[in-house]
């Protein structure tokens, strides 16, 4: 192996402080740049066909992306995001007006358990409605506190919304027009050779590409569902309870079966055998037909990875990096499983 001289050492030294230093400048804006380097890959094959279509004009294919972008990202976010936090308020007001009690809520579910059952839950005193009702009011208060906080903080966190989403259709822009040349320069300086650094870069693409096309779908099919559902049913907020279990399904075989399970089983033990029945059947056919069948078609076929290394590495990924770690976790395994199978079959790594 040669040996690098103080100067050469001198140099990757400096060059390793700019490259944290730099990072460290792009911080406060890391979910932006994430995002919108995200989107340039997943649209990169839209925006190549527009360049063709332009007759090779990169600026013009760019803003049009751009465009897109709003018209089937941005602007149904907006929207949703608005009737969101209107549906919020509503099931707000219904809490603090009384029509939503969960003391009530509590005391049937406890009527129409069965004998056994609530001898069990007396021993560990959670039948006791007036304990209950203290632990409710608190923790209604602390909501209250938490809201009242968010109310006034909301202008700025909008201010920093608009700002993030600026800059990241900014650095959108011109990542479609300057991506070949910009990914053809990032190739050049990554100090692997061409047959690591192949793989590894093919791999990167088709793993972001797979994960944000097949969870993207999968989420919004089963909180589409789910809200029709129970907006079917009567459930107070159908797009809210919508939208988180859209979140929830970012979670491979967890999902929104967390919100649908609760609200079949409270219907089951409060008489409305027929909605409880219904609503479960209905989650497990049809909005659990969607995870088990379109997940692995849209995710596992395209990234070649095992469903279990799809599962615990989205929900550790999630467990360590937020929303974005369902991206996140997925690519660095099948960075890693690539990594060792590059290993595996050099024969260099493994010459006696």
């Amino acid at each position: 192996m040669k040996q690098l001289s103080l100067p050469q050492k001198s140099f990757l030294l400096l060059l390793g402080l700019l490259t944290l230093g730099f990072f460290w400048i792009l911080l406060p804006f890391s979910g932006a740049v994430f995002w919108g380097v995200i989107l340039a890959v997943v649209f990169a094959p839209v925006h190549y066909r527009l360049l063709n279509m332009t007759g090779n004009r990169p600026t013009s294919s760019a803003l049009i992306s751009l465009l897109l972008i709003l018209l089937m990202v941005i602007l149904p976010l907006t929207l949703i995001t608005l009737s969101l936090i209107d549906q919020a308020a509503g099931i707000y007001e219904m809490i603090n007006s009384g029509q939503i009690n969960f003391g009530t809520i509590f005391q049937r579910v406890i009527a129409a358990l069965p004998t056994w059952v609530h001898s069990v839950l007396e021993r560990f005193e959670l039948t006791n409605l007036e304990s209950l009702q203290a632990k409710l009011t608190a923790g209604a208060s602390q909501i209250s506190q938490a809201v009242a906080k968010y109310a006034i903080n909301f202008g700025s966190m909008t201010l920093d919304f608009l700002v993030s989403v600026t800059v990241m259709l900014y650095l959108l822009f011109f990542l479609f027009r300057d991506g070949q040349s910009l990914s053809a320069r990032i190739k050049r300086a990554v100090p692997l050779g061409t047959r690591y650094k192949e793989p590894l870069f093919d791999n990167f693409i088709i793993v972001i590409r797979a994960t944000v096309k097949g969870n993207v779908l999968v989420a919004i099919a089963q909180g589409a569902l789910g809200g029709l559902a129970f907006w079917f049913l009567g459930v107070p907020g159908p797009m809210l309870w919508g939208v988180v279990m859209a979140f929830l399904s970012l979670l491979p075989a967890v999902g929104a079966a967390i919100v649908w399970g609760p609200v079949a089983v409270y219907f089951l033990i409060t008489g409305a055998v027929w909605e409880g029945i219904g609503l479960a059947v209905y989650g497990v056919v049809v909005i659990g037909l969607v995870d088990n069948v379109l997940r692995p078609l849209l995710v596992g076929k395209d990234t070649r990875l095992p469903d279990y290394v799809v599962l615990l590495s989205t929900i550790g990924g999630m467990a360590l990096f937020g929303l974005t770690g369902f991206v996140i976790g997925p690519v660095i395994a099948a960075l890693f499983i690539v990594a060792w199978e590059l290993f595996a079959s050099t024969e260099e790594f493994h010459a006696e």
